[in-house]
């Protein structure tokens, strides 16, 4: 079932992505299979609704991509994904950061960072010994 499940969602993104290709005239350049899977795509537009076709279309992908991927006899029927409606209620929700994570240091036994300038004075203080001991 895994060979299936990724036949088919390979199958529906190549899809996708021919079909906005070829509406943004760049058909030309899509490799010889995805022209006769958009040709086939057409033809069927001919008998029946858009939405048809297309699903017609990528089953045609799918059972070819199924074979290419090593799978066994005939493909298996996939289960379709359940996909729940957008809810379109004209609202638009912005995006929230999250609060940002306080560290405890107010604990009596934590440790303070050191401040930056007594970290540069003790690398000077390294600096001007290792030159005198080298003199």
């Amino acid at each position: 079932m895994l060979i299936a499940r990724r036949a088919d969602t390979r199958a529906r993104a190549d899809f996708a992505t021919w079909k906005m290709m070829a509406k943004l005239n760049g058909a030309s350049a899509l490799p010889p299979e995805a022209q006769n899977f958009l040709a086939i795509h057409k033809k069927l537009l001919d008998q029946m609704s858009d939405a048809e076709a297309s699903e017609a279309t990528i089953q045609e992908m799918y059972r070819t991509y199924y074979a290419e991927m090593g799978g066994a006899g005939k493909a298996p029927e996939v289960p379709a994904r359940s996909r729940e409606p957008a809810a379109d209620t004209g609202n638009v929700t912005a995006f929230r950061r999250l609060p940002a994570k306080k560290t405890a240091t107010s604990a009596p036994n934590a440790k303070r960072p050191m401040p930056v300038a007594l970290i540069f004075a003790c690398l000077v203080v390294v600096y001007v010994a290792i030159r005198y001991y080298w003199k």
